[in-house]
């Protein structure tokens, strides 16, 4: 699917919408530029999922953890991790047992060891300045 946003907002709602197809063992791989809109998408989706707390890229954390009433997430940002070997390091294996939904932005950096089949959230600036594309996907269907 392809769609247009044309503010932060709508691309969170845009991540609200999304969140109705989610469920534990879910795997969901963003991919984009920096600072186009995953993790405003990412917390469109824990608002849908019940989750009233703030929610802030894992980029120094690697990974937040979230309880919501349809289940546990697991959000990475993995912008800082150069190979897979550094994901087995911090047990990132052990959170793909399909018990929760895995949110993982800057996906392309765990391509060797994301599971068969996981969806896909791609974003990318459009033509005026708060213009996203989003196109959404499985991989492995």
């Amino acid at each position: 699917m392809y769609y247009i946003t044309h503010s932060p907002e709508e691309t969170e709602a845009l991540g609200t919408a999304y969140a109705a197809s989610l469920h534990p063992g879910d795997v969901v791989a963003f991919s984009g530029d920096l600072g186009a809109g995953k993790t405003a998408f990412t917390r469109g989706v824990l608002r849908s999922l019940g989750y009233p707390g703030r929610v802030t890229s894992p980029t120094f954390a690697i990974a937040n953890e979230y309880d919501t009433p349809r289940g546990r997430v697991a959000h990475f940002d993995l912008y800082r991790i150069l190979d897979c070997e550094a994901l087995f390091e911090i047990g990132f294996e052990e959170y793909l047992d399909g018990s929760r939904i895995v949110l993982i932005e800057w996906s392309e950096n765990a391509a060797g060891i994301l599971p068969a089949h996981y969806k896909t959230v791609h974003i990318a600036y459009g033509d005026a300045p708060d213009d996203r594309t989003i196109t959404t996907g499985e991989v492995g269907a």
